[in-house]
């Protein structure tokens, strides 16, 4: 008797574990973040340490180098286990199928808000850029192929009623490639959406015989949300960020989000979140802009984009209300 009872519990337990949901997911997860000189991939790769050691299931998360915001909104797009690093501009564009992504919407969602990213608009002291105006005849980077800094550029450039292909010869430089660039004199000033600091502007200020100068551009964010929507605000970099600067910086700010497709398992993201936030410690060591990384910022306002319902989930049980 007592052997059938065992036996039944031992069919009872094989048909629980094999029932569907049941069984612990396997994933391995690829985080689409941006180029080495900037904060996504540093921030990337502790995130991926994070998701490796704390979410089930997990069997591998690595950070992955991409050209930025629009690469990765197109890797969301694929459909295969990527979670990424995006500004709302660009994803607000994939999410609708508008400029790059004409004709193909991306079936994007919100895991969180992560950080404002800060407009740096860079030249130095010799190049006669002391204005956005003075771009106009000058030879300027306006971010990676693939980069959300290129799409918020083109904004800030056409805001300021000068064009962007017309206007001055255009390059199409990463921020650590940009730094080379001016430190060389091969351009003039250089575009750059990123959190404070960023290594590779760090690295431009502290080069002996250069003096960094951090063009204002704030008074152009109104003309930007009119055409563009609500995505941008007037902010500032404290003069203290960068050293030579003699001013705080005036800029235009919009915020990161990290990013899935809406086809990740509620359970997946759910998991995602949890894991950042209740281990954001180990993240901050990484790099202080996840510092922002904070309950009250999750917000349905901050982000253009859907929250996941994994994400809305673990928000509630937090007493965050999105809306």
């Amino acid at each position: 008797m007592l052997n059938r009872a065992l036996k039944v519990l031992l069919v009872a337990a094989a048909v629980v574990a094999a029932a569907p949901g049941v069984a612990q997911e396997k994933i391995n997860l690829s985080i689409a973040t941006g180029g080495t000189g900037g904060v996504y991939y540093p921030l990337g790769g502790g995130m991926a340490n994070v998701l490796s050691k704390y979410v089930p299931g997990m069997q591998q998360a690595t950070a992955e180098v991409t050209g930025g915001s629009v690469d990765n909104l197109k890797l969301i797009g694929t459909g295969k286990p990527y979670v990424a690093f995006a500004m709302t501009d660009a994803s607000l564009d994939a999410y609708r199928g508008e400029d790059k992504f004409k004709g193909t919407k991306v079936p994007l969602r919100t895991l969180m808000i992560l950080y404002p990213n800060r407009m740096h608009v860079v030249s130095i002291e010799g190049t006669g850029v002391n204005t956005i105006n003075d771009l106009k005849g000058k030879r300027v980077s306006t971010g990676s192929p693939g980069s959300a800094t290129e799409v918020m550029a083109f904004r800030v450039i056409e805001a300021a009623g000068l064009d962007k292909d017309k206007d001055m010869t255009r390059e199409r430089l990463g921020v650590a490639e940009s730094v080379n660039a001016i430190k060389d004199r091969k351009i003039d000033a250089f575009f750059w959406v990123g959190g404070l600091p960023t290594a590779s502007v760090t690295d431009l200020a502290a080069t002996p015989g250069v003096k960094i100068k951090m063009i204002d551009h704030a008074n152009l964010v109104a003309a930007m949300n009119k055409k563009y929507g609500d995505l941008y605000v007037e902010d500032t970099i404290p003069k203290s960020t960068y050293s030579g600067m003699t001013a705080d910086n005036k800029q235009a700010t919009v915020m990161n989000i990290l990013i899935a497709h809406e086809n990740m398992s509620d359970q997946v993201a759910y998991n995602i979140v949890k894991a950042v936030f209740e281990h954001r410690s180990e993240l901050i060591a990484v790099h202080k802009e996840a510092e922002n990384f904070k309950l009250e910022l999750q917000k349905q306002a901050a982000s253009p984009i859907p929250f996941h319902p994994g994400a809305i989930k673990y928000f509630t049980e937090k007493g965050v209300k999105l809306q």
